[in-house]
């Protein structure tokens, strides 16, 4: 069994880590650490695990870690991994984080989006841990930046298509709505009951943090620069992501071809579903699995393609998809953990 710690265990991303790799045939959770609540058993924290996870929480200490991981998952906030991982990487321990801290490959759009970076020697080799594009590199990685939840659902309906030049890149939107527990389980005013019940708003528009990490993706995919324009929303549900992209299909392009390219880039892909013309993605189908689904609709009148995308922003968009990543850096199956079946209703 492989031996694995997750630092930062009791945040949203931190607690789904936990409750995935508890039914996961080929791991044991040896370390949990949590600063507010170090020396709490897991399942005080979160009474949902009763019965299956009474660890005791622990302040971080990498000797601990180091000691009893052979994989660490970094489920912290943006700048505190970037200085825990360079010294676990010398232990030859893999690590994957969750924050935006090894996304980048360019120091330079990194510190433009979030802070100075502590760690910039580690950029040059870290892997972007898009399982779906990226599984070749994954598998050989030491390091994994875990993708963003909103650039999930914007870039696996887009990268196809984009690399196989079908869209005017130019032309980009993305329209994209998460549930509340994006925001993190930090106190703050904007995601208190009364702020966000019956709400529905845009917020950071044309400002998102996110937005960069699209825009390097997307033109490393495209052979070109890309600017998408990019406005999330908050809406009043615990979880889920819905976006909804807009564009300029390239000339003489047909509703089949969008179709082959899909199933041509994703037939292999366990956790792509590809939507009958008749049902578009809806988040209730996805909620609390690694699934992305997809769907799309050729407005001919318009010329004017739209593209859905539905995930769980806690699984697919965080500890899901840093699971499949473990699965390919080890090579497990990798459905392993993962391949639970969604909620009818």
């Amino acid at each position: 069994m492989t031996r694995v710690a997750v630092v930062g265990a009791t945040g949203y991303a931190g607690a789904e880590l936990v409750r995935i790799l508890a039914g996961h045939p080929e791991t044991e959770l040896t370390a949990l650490t949590s600063r507010q609540y170090a020396g709490v058993r897991f399942d005080q924290v979160y009474p949902a695990m009763a019965g299956r996870i009474d660890t005791v929480c622990q302040e971080y200490s990498i000797d601990h870690i180091c000691q009893n991981a052979d994989l660490v998952y970094m489920a912290l906030p943006h700048k505190l991994p970037m200085a825990f991982v360079p010294d676990i990487l010398k232990q030859g321990i893999k690590v994957i984080d969750l924050s935006a801290d090894f996304r980048f490959n360019d120091v330079v759009l990194y510190e433009s989006a979030y802070q100075p970076h502590t760690a910039s020697d580690l950029l040059d080799s870290t892997v972007y841990g898009l399982c779906e594009i990226y599984a070749d590199q994954i598998r050989t990685a030491a390091l994994i930046g875990n993708p963003g939840c909103y650039p999930t659902s914007v870039l696996l309906p887009l990268v196809p298509l984009l690399k196989q030049g079908m869209l005017d890149s130019a032309s980009l939107i993305a329209d994209s709505k998460s549930g509340v527990s994006g925001a993190g389980r930090s106190l703050a005013l904007g995601s208190h009951f009364c702020e966000v019940n019956e709400s529905f708003k845009a917020y950071k528009v044309a400002g998102h943090r996110h937005n960069p990490e699209m825009n390097a993706i997307l033109s490393r995919e495209a052979g070109e620069s890309v600017s998408i324009t990019f406005v999330p929303h908050l809406v009043p549900m615990t979880r889920g992501m819905l976006t909804t992209i807009y564009a300029t299909p390239a000339s003489g392009l047909a509703k089949q071809d969008i179709t082959d390219c899909y199933r041509k880039a994703y037939q292999q892909r366990p956790f792509i579903r590809l939507c009958p013309e008749d049902r578009l993605p809806d988040t209730l189908h996805v909620r609390g699995t690694n699934f992305c689904d997809i769907g799309f609709k050729f407005d001919e009148r318009n010329r004017r393609l739209i593209l859905i995308s539905a995930i769980d922003n806690l699984v697919k968009g965080a500890a899901g998809q840093a699971v499949q990543n473990m699965n390919l850096m080890l090579g497990f199956d990798e459905t392993a953990g993962l391949f639970n079946l969604p909620f009818a209703i």
